[in-house]
């Protein structure tokens, strides 16, 4: 008996569908950036970032928004339900990223990495079943803004879950800042960078994922100077901060 099982229990394992390899960005395109709403895609646009829990864009490859280690603004009721994830202050406050409203996840045990890896990961499988072909995941460095109650190392041990699930639904990988660190390592296959052409950062990121990195500029003078210098190499898109759907929006 106990032989039969442990040979069902092999011919599951072995019929089980494995995940699709991740597919690389496309090249020679350009990129969108619309996480404040679906617009119109032009048709030199091949690469579309938009929210998870927005359709993705007819013909486009699509990266598939998901806010991995802060909550959304509109998410508070959700995240109450979960105020164990939640990270406090030493007086039981959730630490906010005041620049946008949002409370950081607390990443700081294995244990909790794997509950919030099981919660981003269900939204990673949905962004897969939408038809998305990647995920970036937003805030991977908010540890700089936990007041020193979480470290840049336990912040790299949740990515690797993160890119994980990913994978495991067949979904590239996409490190979101924190430049001049090597995300190949925790799993990561390519980035979004925001301002690296303000903050002279775009080398940093090319110098580890070649040119599997879209940018966002947020400036037209530093959107001229990253299309300078990276326009023949990478996609390159000026946004309006709020990314509203019917706001700025130009390509090198």
């Amino acid at each position: 008996m106990r032989l039969l099982v442990s040979t069902l229990l092999l011919l599951t394992a072995l019929a089980a569908p494995a995940a699709a390899e991740p597919t690389p960005l496309p090249t020679g395109t350009d990129v969108d950036y619309q996480l404040g709403g679906p617009a119109y895609v032009p048709d030199n646009v091949g690469i579309v970032v938009r929210d998870r829990t927005e359709t993705p864009a007819p013909g486009a490859y699509n990266v598939c928004y998901v806010n991995g280690f802060q909550t959304q603004p509109d998410a508070r009721r959700f995240w109450r339900k979960h105020r164990d994830l939640v990270l406090r202050d030493g007086r039981g406050r959730p630490v906010e990223d005041e620049a946008w409203g949002e409370w950081l996840l607390d990443i700081r045990t294995p244990a909790k990495r794997a509950q919030l890896a099981r919660v981003v990961g269900r939204w990673t499988a949905g962004c897969a079943r939408d038809g998305f072909d990647a995920v970036e995941y937003d805030n991977l460095d908010s540890y700089v803004r936990s007041r020193g109650l979480v470290t840049g190392r336990q912040a790299t041990a949740y990515a690797r879950l993160l890119t994980a699930r990913a994978h495991d639904s067949g979904l590239a990988a996409g490190q979101k800042n924190r430049a001049g660190w090597d995300g190949r390592r925790a799993g990561f296959d390519f980035a979004v960078a925001e301002e690296c052409g303000r903050y002279d950062e775009c080398a940093a990121y090319t110098d580890v994922y070649g040119d599997q990195v879209l940018v966002v500029e947020y400036r037209a003078r530093d959107f001229d100077k990253t299309c300078t210098g990276y326009g023949d190499r990478l996609a390159v898109v000026l946004r309006d901060r709020d990314l509203t759907p019917d706001g700025v929006r130009r390509f090198c």
